[in-house]
């Protein structure tokens, strides 16, 4: 599996065409469906206002961002970071036409030619896919955690940073089932037994750690089925499984 970076974006308003900026750009990066920690984060200066109505949904003003670059200043470097990824963004549309918009017109003031978004990155759009998968349902980011059972109790306002840890955990909830989001090389600090046994296993394309139960936890799995059996004035039902596994 490639590159994948989820990104996200906060803006002046809705409307580039009508000269809203970014305010801030947020990305995660995976591979082998595992975060990797080389997150990518700016504040933007949008050199102009943030109406209210925008600070309303991300709590970003105009005093915060004073002292913060302007796109011009950091746009080389955000290029560098998604070039040749695939981009998973929750209505794609939107943020893309914010991006090329801002790198059309640092194009024109730099006399250069600068690409687009989808000229460098693949670009998946993941609120398509949940509504593929959920036709005639709420699919915004919070109704896809509840519906994933993803914890985002502490997202009070919009961030571009946050927003993308979330939805990378929604994407690989919608593409596979996986929402735990270890760090890339820490598959080996998970069961440490003496006598664990690990093997590679590949789901979706990405390498998996599977962790087998040591002599020790197997013998306490055993008698903890004794004392449920014992309980119940039976057997365990797992007993009964295992059985009919053997």
């Amino acid at each position: 599996m490639g590159r994948i970076v989820v990104l996200d974006t906060e803006t002046t308003g809705l409307d580039p065409k009508r000269g809203d900026k970014l305010v801030e750009i947020g990305a995660v990066e995976m591979i082998n469906r595992r975060l990797t920690g080389n997150n990518y984060h700016q504040y933007i200066q949008p050199e102009r206002d943030v109406p209210m109505e925008a600070q309303a949904v991300h709590g970003i003003t105009e005093e915060f961002l004073a002292d913060k670059p302007v796109f011009a200043a950091v746009a080389d470097e955000f290029l560098a970071y998604i070039d040749g990824a695939e981009l998973i963004i929750h209505n794609a549309p939107f943020d893309v036409g914010f991006l090329d918009n801002e790198l059309g017109m640092l194009a024109k003031a730099r006399g250069t030619k600068l690409p687009k978004i989808r000229d460098i990155c693949d670009v998946t759009d993941s609120l398509i896919m949940a509504r593929q998968k959920h036709p005639g349902q709420k699919n915004n980011l919070d109704a896809l955690c509840r519906r994933y059972y993803i914890d985002n109790g502490h997202r009070e306002l919009h961030g571009a940073l946050l927003d993308s840890e979330i939805l990378a955990d929604v994407y690989l909830a919608m593409t596979g089932g996986q929402t735990n989001l270890l760090l890339a090389g820490n598959d080996a600090e998970a069961g440490q037994g003496d006598n664990a046994k690990q093997v590679q296993t590949r789901v979706d394309g990405g390498g998996l750690t599977v962790v087998y139960a040591s002599s020790e936890e197997l013998i306490a799995h055993a008698d903890k089925l004794e004392v449920v059996a014992k309980a119940a004035g039976g057997s365990a039902m797992w007993t009964e499984v295992e059985s009919s596994t053997e």
